[in-house]
């Protein structure tokens, strides 16, 4: 027996890059199109697109960039950014090679001791991550409210129990995710909508992936991707359309904190 693991790149503390990720974006350096890469991995287009929008979230830079035009009719392309972060995550790969082998060889397999080791492969379901700096925290008897400035310009506020900020040693300055089911942001065309969900975030939609029930609609906020599912006859109702804006809601409630 020996260990195995995936390597996840984290910046601040926050992991965004999987092994899987890694070999998405070499496809696409490759290819040129995000279609032939996803063939290539393999993975479903839709998944492919859902990968790269949650890296150019969480990561402090674009990763992937889409260009549109030119003679060949434009492509899905890598950034710097996205070329230096498939260099380091090799060379760093082939040293978390060498430490699983050291430790496969140390390690006393029957002493039953292995299950610890299960939580390195957790993942959430949350369609929606986004990375943050925590600007405030107000602190209740009960709650408190975490405000984040995120990478669009926008901030969140998010409510949770002062256990848990206790729990997280959450601190202003601090590098965060903010965490929320596609399900709980909700759409309006209506700017001026007064609500009170705290959480208002203004943008464009950019893609809509219509099922026979529930439609994604993903909006673009000036730099974060923020995925709603609505049903489809709210869609129609809507007249929602690429490059129309509308307004993202989402109670603070709804939305988690990682660290």
């Amino acid at each position: 027996m020996k260990f195995v693991s995936a390597l996840t790149l984290i910046d601040g503390e926050n992991s965004f890059l999987l092994e899987k990720r890694i070999a998405l974006l070499k496809a696409i350096e490759e290819a040129g199109s995000i279609n032939k890469a996803a063939s290539l991995v393999p993975m479903s287009y839709k998944t492919a697109w859902d990968a790269i929008d949650t890296m150019n979230n969480l990561c402090p830079f674009p990763v992937v960039s889409k260009e549109t035009g030119g003679k060949n009719g434009g492509g899905t392309l890598l950034t710097s950014y996205g070329k230096n972060l498939i260099q380091t995550y090799e060379v760093i790969q082939k040293e978390h090679q060498k430490f699983l082998e050291n430790l496969s060889q140390i390690t006393d397999f029957n002493d039953g001791s292995l299950k610890l080791f299960r939580r390195f492969a957790m993942q959430i379901s949350a369609r929606n991550q986004l990375f943050g700096k925590i600007e405030l925290i107000e602190c209740g008897k009960v709650n408190a409210s975490i405000y984040l400035k995120l990478k669009s310009g926008y901030t969140m506020v998010s409510v949770i129990t002062n256990g848990a900020v206790e729990n997280l040693n959450l601190k202003i300055g601090d590098d965060v995710v903010a965490i929320f089911k596609s399900s709980a942001v909700l759409l309006t065309t209506d700017m001026s909508l007064n609500i009170s969900a705290r959480n208002k975030l203004g943008g464009v939609i950019e893609t809509i992936n219509f099922g026979e029930v529930n439609s994604e609609v993903v909006v673009n906020i000036g730099g974060d991707l923020i995925a709603s599912v609505i049903t489809k006859n709210a869609t129609g109702n809507l007249d929602l359309k690429i490059g129309d804006r509308v307004t993202a809601i989402i109670k603070s409630s709804d939305v988690m904190i990682g660290k």
